[in-house]
């Protein structure tokens, strides 16, 4: 999987990391802690700028989290609830995630915005609420931005630091991988699980 996900990256450039992580934010297939770390994995290697995959992964991140802004204002509350009722199993998304986000949000305001981008598994839904509330987009953006920056810097400079120290690591990389990529996919089991039985 290490090599895999480096061997895209590598392929596509900073268009896969942009892309990678705005697949992650509309539905995670593979998480932002591992696509962003090997992005910046492959950067320090030479073959991409690190500010330049903070910024493409950052910008992917916005674009998600804008989709699920746009849903929240565009449709509403309650047509959102519907549809998650009807298909939000297809996703893992149930009127759960809704209510931790609306919640965080309601408490918070929008600093809940900025907080929660630095949240796995918050992060990719606490832009319903503020859509919900019609919070202005140039503060949502804003705060998702400033959230979204600093977490992608950090993950992307753990993969500098990775790089780094590859000669010390890279027998324990495909091992570390797999099995972070095990724990996620046996997650996505247990809500796909949760989900259906709701």
């Amino acid at each position: 999987m290490f090599g895999w996900i480096t061997g895209v990256i590598a392929q596509l450039g900073y268009v896969g990391v942009a892309l990678l992580t705005f697949l992650e934010n509309v539905f995670p297939p593979i998480p932002s802690e591992l696509i962003i770390p090997l992005a910046g994995f492959v950067a320090a290697r030479g073959e991409l700028s690190v500010p330049m995959v903070i910024a493409m992964a950052s910008l992917g991140s916005l674009a998600g989290a804008g989709l699920w802004y746009a849903a929240g204002r565009r449709i509403g509350e309650q047509r959102l609830r519907a549809w998650v009722k009807r298909y939000g199993k297809w996703i893992t998304l149930g009127s759960a995630d809704i209510d931790r986000a609306k919640d965080g949000f309601t408490r918070h305001g929008p600093v809940a915005v900025l907080v929660g981008r630095l949240i796995p598994g918050v992060r990719t839904f606490v832009s319903l609420p503020a859509g919900f509330a019609a919070m202005p987009l140039a503060p949502f953006l804003l705060y998702s931005a400033i959230g979204t920056v600093i977490w992608t810097a950090a993950l992307a400079y753990a993969g500098v630091v990775l790089q780094s120290n590859y000669t010390a690591v890279r027998d324990y990389m495909e091992i570390a991988t797999n099995v972070l990529l095990a724990g996620f996919v046996l997650l996505m089991i247990r809500r796909y699980i949760h989900c259906w039985r709701a």
